[in-house]
C-alpha cells in the first residue's frame, strides 16, 4: 500500500475559479490548433517552395550546360567580360555557345546590329571598318561545324582576327554586310587558361 501525500490547501483569501465556459474552451482549443498549424505549416510550406525553386534552377543549369549548339539569348556579363565580346545595344538575333576544356575555352556569339552598333563593336575589339577584309572568312571550318554557321552561301563577307597575348582572348570576327543597314556579326573568342 502506498502512502498518500497530503494535499496543499488553497489559500483562504483566493476565490475559487468558476468552471470553464464551453465557448471559451472552444476558442482556447482553436487558438492552440492555429498555433500548431502555423508552427508546422509555415516552415513546411517554405521547404516545399524552396525545393521547387531549387529543382527549377537545377533544370535550367542542366539545360544550359548540356547545350550542344547556339542558344538564343545573351551571354552572361561574366562571359562577355572574360572573352572580351561586348555586344552593343540594340542587338537582335543574339545567340551564343561556350565550350571549355583543359586546353582552350571558346565563346561563339552571333548578333545583328545597326551600322552604328557595328562601329561600336569594332571599336570594342580595337578595330574599325578599315580592318575588315573582304571575303576573309577568319572563323575556321571546325568552329563553323560546332555552331552550324555556313559562310559559303552568297553574302558580302568581311573578316578580321584580333590576336592578343595569352591569357587575353583572340577573336575571329566575320561580318555579313549583305544588308548594310543591319549587318550580322559572328564571333569566336578563344582563350587559353
Amino acid at each position: 500500500m502506498t502512502a498518500s501525500l497530503p494535499r496543499q490547501a488553497s489559500p483562504p483569501d483566493e476565490p475559487r475559479r468558476p468552471p470553464e465556459d464551453p465557448r471559451h474552451k472552444f476558442r482556447r482549443r482553436a487558438l492552440t490548433l492555429l498555433i500548431i498549424v502555423l508552427l508546422i505549416g509555415v516552415p513546411a510550406g517554405y521547404l516545399v517552395i524552396s525545393a521547387n525553386q531549387s529543382r527549377d534552377s537545377g533544370k535550367q543549369k542542366e539545360d544550359k550546360y548540356s547545350a550542344t549548339g547556339l542558344t538564343a539569348g545573351w551571354p552572361s556579363k561574366v562571359q562577355r567580360r572574360l572573352y572580351q565580346v561586348e555586344i552593343p545595344h540594340p542587338a537582335a538575333k543574339v545567340a551564343f555557345y561556350e565550350t571549355n576544356n583543359w586546353k582552350t575555352s571558346r565563346l561563339y556569339a552571333q548578333f545583328q546590329l545597326t551600322n552604328a552598333g557595328l562601329d561600336t563593336f569594332l571599336t570594342s575589339v580595337g578595330a574599325d571598318r578599315q580592318a575588315l577584309t573582304k571575303d576573309d572568312i577568319t572563323i575556321s571550318a571546325r568552329d563553323q561545324k560546332v555552331t552550324g554557321w555556313k559562310f559559303s552561301v552568297p553574302g558580302q563577307w568581311w573578316g578580321l582576327t584580333r590576336k592578343q597575348k595569352d591569357p587575353a582572348p583572340t577573336q575571329d570576327v566575320v561580318v555579313n554586310l549583305a544588308d548594310p543597314t543591319y549587318p550580322m556579326v559572328y564571333v569566336v573568342s578563344r582563350t587559353v587558361p
